[in-house]
């Protein structure tokens, strides 16, 4: 259940590049207008947000190491347990989404 941040980056980045690429292609206007978050938007809040419970989790285990007051390995392991449940379930998104887009691709027209 570590987390380490050489092992998240790829993944960050891949996700990132996959929303702002979803983010340039100008088909969200309609959904815009209608007042609802475009997928594009959605993507990066999902990312942002997994990001930030990476951070969090990464900056209480420092905390706890450094024997800060108030740190207690109890929220270190919530903390991370949070970011790695958020974690597995970016990946397994992405994976659906791929899937998805390999059998929209394969459709014949």
């Amino acid at each position: 259940m570590s987390i380490s941040a050489g092992g998240m980056g790829p993944l960050l980045q891949q996700m990132q590049a996959a929303a702002a690429q979803a983010r340039n292609t100008g088909n969200d206007k309609a959904a815009a207008s209608a007042g609802q978050p475009s997928f594009a938007d959605a993507l990066v809040h999902s990312i942002d947000k997994i990001n930030a419970l990476k951070s969090d989790a990464m900056n209480a285990g420092k905390a706890y190491e450094n024997g800060v007051p108030g740190v207690g390995l109890n929220n270190v392991m919530v903390d991370m347990a949070k970011a790695d449940v958020a974690t597995n379930m970016g990946i397994q998104v992405r994976n659906r989404v791929v899937s998805a887009y390999k059998e929209i691709m394969n459709m014949q027209v």
